[in-house]
């Protein structure tokens, strides 16, 4: 844990955690001391205040979202509205099961992004990306690919907070194969002019 980075690395993992698992309040510099068995004000040392420590924690989550989004998403963007909700169901399937403490954490960080308007630019935007949505339906053919790009980014955003706060967490659909179904949906009635 010599390495700067690694040690920024593991405190913003920490913080994801602790959001996680007690909200945004539980997300203190001691905490994450404490967490990572650090020396009292180490954390302190990389991230001075409680505004640049949850900076880097968005920045953070953001990171990992664009990894896995291109791990998941082929190369060259789906050009069909079947291949294109594939890619976008098994993105959701993978942030609501393996990233479902980052999903979490990010709903919980809400309430500190309210009030700092960078804050909640990155987090809003740390999940999914507009610019990465609207070079897909630009590439399906949508008619206005910024307005369907919105749309398809709201459409997830609705699904990730389903699927891990709302009906479909209960477990009595099977979420994954209902998902795909939704998302082409979706992607079909977006390529319509307006």
């Amino acid at each position: 844990m010599t390495d700067r980075r690694s040690r920024r690395d593991l405190i913003c993992r920490a913080a994801v955690e602790l959001a996680a698992e007690g909200g945004n309040h539980a997300v203190t510099h001691q905490a994450i001391d404490a967490r990572l068995g650090l020396a009292r004000g180490s954390t302190s040392y990389y991230y001075r205040t409680r505004k640049a420590l949850l900076d880097a924690t968005i920045t953070h989550l953001t990171d990992r979202s664009r990894a896995d989004f291109t791990g998941v998403v082929p190369p060259e963007p789906p050009r069909t509205p079947e291949a294109a909700a594939d890619a976008i169901a098994r993105y959701l399937d993978m942030l609501v099961t393996r990233r479902r403490v980052d999903v979490l954490a990010r709903y919980a960080l809400v309430s500190d992004a309210l009030g700092e308007n960078d804050l909640r630019v990155g987090l809003a935007s740390c999940l999914f990306s507009v610019d990465a949505a609207r070079d897909l339906m630009d590439g399906l053919g949508a008619a206005d690919p910024e307005a369907a790009a919105r749309d398809l980014v709201s459409l997830c955003e609705g699904l990730a907070f389903d699927l891990t706060c709302g009906h479909r967490s209960l477990g009595d659909i099977d979420p994954r194969r209902d998902l795909e179904v939704a998302v082409r949906r979706w992607i079909v009635a977006l390529l319509e002019p307006r």
